[in-house]
C-alpha cells in the first residue's frame, strides 16, 4: 500500500512539472489568461465572464510577482490535484499500480495537459466536478455524511469558479434518482449539504443581481458569436479528440459504471455522464465545457483495464491466455504513449509558432479540425496558440508610441483597446515600457473604465484594419499610425497602434454616449 501511494503522489509530481519541461519558452500568455490576471487588480464578488474564485489565484501569483511561472503554477498545481483524487477512487476501488498508471496516462497525453496549463477557470471546473463524483463515491462507500457535506462544499465551490458546476450537479443528483440510489434523499445531511452549497454561492448570486445579471447578457453574447455554430457532430467530435489517445479508458470506465454488476453501487455515474452531455448538447456547450466528467470514468476504467489484464495473468494460467495477459497489459500503456506523441504538439506548443504551423503542414492535422478558429476557417496555429503570441510586440510598439509625448500630453491621455487581450497585454506588460494603464470596453474591462476621465489624447491599439479610414478621427487635431503588429502568427496580427491628439468637444460627447450606451446594453435595458 505504501509503494502505490508513493506511485500516486510521483505520478501526481510528474504531471505538475512535466508541462513546464515541454512548452517552448518563446510562447506568452493567453489572450483570457491576461484578462483573467487584471482581476487580481479589481477584486469583487463577480465578473461579467466567470464567477470570483480564479481571480483569488491571479491575486496570490500577484503576489509572487506573476511572472510566467506563477500564471502556469495554479492550473498545473489543480491539475496534479485532479490525478490525485482519480488515483484515490482507483485505490478505493481496489486498483493498484498497473491502474494508477492508467489512470495517469489521459492526464498527460490528450486535452488535459493544455487545460492544466492554461490560467483560465476550466481547470478548477473539472477539479471541482470529480471532487463532486468522489465524494458522492465516499458516501457510498462509507455511508457517512461527512462526504455529504465535502459534496456541498464542492457545489459551491465550484460554482464560484464556473457557472457549468450547475450542469454536472444537475446530472448528479438525476443521476441518483435514475441508478438506484434515491435513499440519499432522505438524508436530511443531504439538503444540509445543498444549504452548505447555495451559502458559499450566495455572494457571487447578490452580486450578479446588484450587477444586473451580467452572465445572461455575456452568455447571450457567447450564443451569438460562438455557441450556435458549435453543432452536435462538432461538439461529439471533439469529446474524442481531447481524449483521443486514451479513448477505451474512459469508455471502459462508462461501461463499468453503467453496464458492470460490480459496479452498481455506481450506476449514478454512468447516468450523470449521459445526461451532462445531453445537457451541454442542448445548450450548443462547446467540446471542453464536458472535462470534468471525464477524471471519474478514467478512475473506473483503469481498474476495470487492470482486472481484465490480472484475470488473465492469474496464477494457474500459463501459456496462451498468461501471454495474452502480458500483451494486453503492454498494449493499454503503448497505445495511449505512442498516439500520445504524436498528439503532443496538438495539446501544447512545443516549438516555436514557424517550426509549429510546418508539423501541422507535414502532419495534415487540419483534417482533425484543430486548426480551425471561431471565424470558421484553417489557420496554421490552433486558435489557442496564436492567441500566446505578438502581445509583448504590442507593449513595445504602444511603449514607442507614448515616449513619443511630452509630460503634459501624457498626464491628459487614455490608452484605450479595442478588446480585452490588447489591454490584459499593455497592462502586463506595460510597466517595463513605461505605459499608464491601459481600459477597455470589452469584457469585465468595461467595470473598469472611469466614467468621467476626460479625454484629450488617445494612444489607441485596434483589431480594425479600416480604422484610419473611420470618420472620428476627424474629431482630432492630429492622426498619426504610429505601428502595428507584425507576428505572422498571431491572432493580433496587423492589429494597430495610433496617436491621436487634442480631442475635440464632439469626440469628448461621444465617447461619454459610448459608454452610456455600452452600459445600457450589458444591463438589458
Amino acid at each position: 500500500m505504501k509503494n502505490t501511494k508513493r506511485l500516486l503522489y510521483a505520478l501526481a509530481f510528474l504531471k505538475f512539472i512535466l508541462p513546464f519541461l515541454l512548452q517552448h519558452a518563446v510562447w506568452e500568455p493567453h489572450r483570457d489568461e491576461l484578462l483573467y490576471l487584471q482581476q487580481a487588480h479589481h477584486m469583487a464578488w463577480g465578473f461579467m465572464e466567470t464567477p470570483p474564485l480564479l481571480s483569488l489565484f491571479a491575486w496570490l501569483g500577484q503576489l509572487f510577482g506573476n511572472g510566467l511561472f506563477w500564471i502556469k503554477c495554479w492550473p498545473s498545481l489543480f491539475g496534479a490535484l485532479t490525478y490525485i483524487i482519480v488515483g484515490q477512487l482507483i485505490l478505493s476501488l481496489g486498483g493498484r499500480a498497473y491502474a494508477l498508471v492508467l489512470g495517469w496516462l489521459p492526464f498527460i497525453f490528450g486535452g488535459y495537459l493544455r487545460v492544466h496549463f492554461l490560467f483560465q477557470p476550466n481547470f478548477l471546473d473539472i477539479f471541482f466536478w470529480t471532487l463532486m463524483a468522489w465524494c458522492l463515491v465516499r458516501a457510498q462507500q462509507t455511508g457517512h455524511n461527512k462526504w455529504l457535506y465535502l459534496f456541498g462544499v464542492s457545489v459551491g465551490l465550484g460554482m464560484l469558479s464556473k457557472y457549468t458546476t450547475a450542469f454536472y450537479m444537475v446530472s448528479l443528483l438525476a443521476g441518483m434518482a435514475l441508478g438506484g440510489q434515491r435513499r440519499w434523499f432522505a438524508n436530511k445531511h443531504f439538503y444540509y449539504s445543498l444549504g452548505l452549497a447555495f451559502l458559499i454561492f450566495l455572494p457571487n448570486l447578490v452580486w450578479q443581481f446588484t450587477h444586473d445579471l451580467p452572465v445572461v447578457f455575456h452568455m447571450r453574447e457567447l450564443r451569438k458569436n460562438q455557441l450556435q455554430y458549435v453543432g452536435p457532430a462538432t461538439f461529439l467530435s471533439e469529446q474524442l479528440i481531447d481524449n483521443l489517445p486514451c479513448v477505451f479508458i474512459w469508455v471502459a470506465g462508462l461501461w463499468s459504471v453503467g453496464l458492470s454488476r460490480r459496479m452498481n453501487d455506481y450506476r449514478f455515474l454512468g447516468w450523470a455522464y449521459v445526461i451532462v452531455i445531453l445537457l451541454l448538447l442542448a445548450g450548443h456547450g462547446k467540446g471542453y465545457y464536458a472535462l470534468g466528467a471525464y477524471p471519474v470514468l478514467f478512475a473506473f476504467g483503469a481498474c476495470q483495464l487492470e482486472r481484465f489484464v490480472m484475470a488473465r495473468l492469474r496464477d494457474g494460467n500459463v501459456g496462451a491466455r498468461s501471454s495474452s495477459g502480458r500483451v494486453w497489459r503492454l498494449a493499454f500503456v503503448l497505445i495511449p504513449v505512442c498516439l500520445g506523441f504524436w498528439v503532443l504538439p496538438i495539446a501544447l506548443p512545443i516549438f516555436r509558432p514557424a517550426r509549429l504551423a510546418a508539423f501541422y503542414k507535414w502532419r495534415h492535422v487540419a483534417r482533425l479540425g484543430v486548426l480551425k478558429w471561431e471565424d470558421g476557417k484553417d489557420h496554421p496555429l490552433p486558435q489557442d496558440f496564436a492567441d500566446m503570441l505578438g502581445w509583448k510586440e504590442m507593449a513595445q510598439a504602444a511603449g514607442k508610441a507614448y515616449a513619443t509625448l511630452d509630460s503634459n500630453e501624457k498626464k491628459h491621455l487614455l490608452l484605450f483597446c479595442d478588446n480585452y487581450g490588447q489591454a490584459g497585454a499593455l497592462n502586463y506588460y506595460g510597466k517595463q515600457y513605461g505605459l499608464p494603464e491601459a481600459y477597455s470596453d470589452n469584457a469585465s474591462f468595461f467595470y473598469w473604465l472611469p466614467d468621467s476621465r476626460h479625454l484629450d489624447n488617445l494612444l489607441l491599439v485596434t483589431d480594425d484594419v479600416h480604422e484610419m479610414e473611420h470618420p472620428f478621427l476627424k474629431d482630432f487635431a492630429s492622426v498619426v499610425l504610429a505601428d502595428s503588429v507584425t507576428n505572422p502568427y498571431a491572432r493580433e496580427r496587423g492589429d494597430l497602434i495610433l496617436l491621436l491628439k487634442h480631442a475635440n468637444e464632439h469626440m469628448q460627447q461621444y465617447f461619454r454616449d459610448k459608454i452610456a450606451a455600452d452600459k445600457a446594453r450589458i444591463s438589458g435595458r
